[in-house]
């Protein structure tokens, strides 16, 4: 089987740099455009399924991306792979999160969790036992999975050659996507961070949002 899983496009919010988490916050026009990108990308890919967080931003983007890629699939919601919950930071910027924010950024697994929120081992819990249960079914299908940066790292955390270092460099980029592919139940990492649109078009907000916090300036 072969499971693909992507983060969802840019939002307003994600250029702001405000902490999304829950927050149902949709697609801006960036957001939407590079969706469709990346179903152009993916045309001759024959999803069996579809499984996305019910935020609406990962929902959109795979709407996009299945209509684009020729794919006309249902969507599957699923609230194991929704984003870590913010708690009492939620639309806060990245250099409002004071200590908590540097944690985030160099040793998430230190942080014990964000006010009214989740930790990272929690997020890492519901997102691993989703993965997990769609591996077992080694059903020989296609799946996209639709989801969030954070999310995403912490679904992938033991498919890594290491695991301690949870950001892996950096945080997936908008419609990056990460491939596993498993058989007779044993997950490989195949592909990681990939775009299907032109490279020139990334943009790293969790490393500008952080270089801005580093150097004394607000989001």
């Amino acid at each position: 089987m072969k499971i693909y899983v992507l983060r969802h496009g840019e939002t307003a919010l994600n250029a702001k740099g405000v902490m999304q988490g829950w927050l149902d916050e949709p697609l801006n026009q960036n957001g939407r455009a590079l969706a469709a990108l990346t179903g152009q990308g993916m045309k001759g890919i024959r999803f069996d399924c579809c499984i996305s967080s019910p935020l609406n931003r990962s929902r959109e983007t795979v709407e996009i991306i299945l209509r684009e890629s020729g794919n006309g699939i249902p969507v599957t919601l699923d609230d194991r792979i929704r984003e870590i919950n913010f708690g009492d930071l939620e639309g806060k910027t990245f250099a409002e999160m004071g200590e908590a924010g540097h944690l985030f950024y160099t040793d998430p697994f230190r942080l014990a969790g964000f006010p009214g929120g989740e930790s990272i081992r929690d997020l890492c819990g519901r997102t691993q036992a989703f993965l997990r249960e769609l591996i077992a079914k080694d059903d020989g299908k296609t799946y996209l999975i639709g989801t969030h940066g954070c999310a995403t790292r912490a679904m992938l955390n033991f498919l890594y050659s290491d695991p301690s270092d949870y950001w892996q460099g950096h945080a997936p980029y908008n419609c990056s996507v990460n491939i596993v592919e498993a058989e007779g139940g044993v997950p490989r990492l195949t592909a990681v961070d990939k775009v299907y649109y032109d490279p020139a078009l990334i943009v790293d907000h969790y490393r500008r949002e952080r270089d801005r916090k580093e150097t004394g300036f607000s989001a």
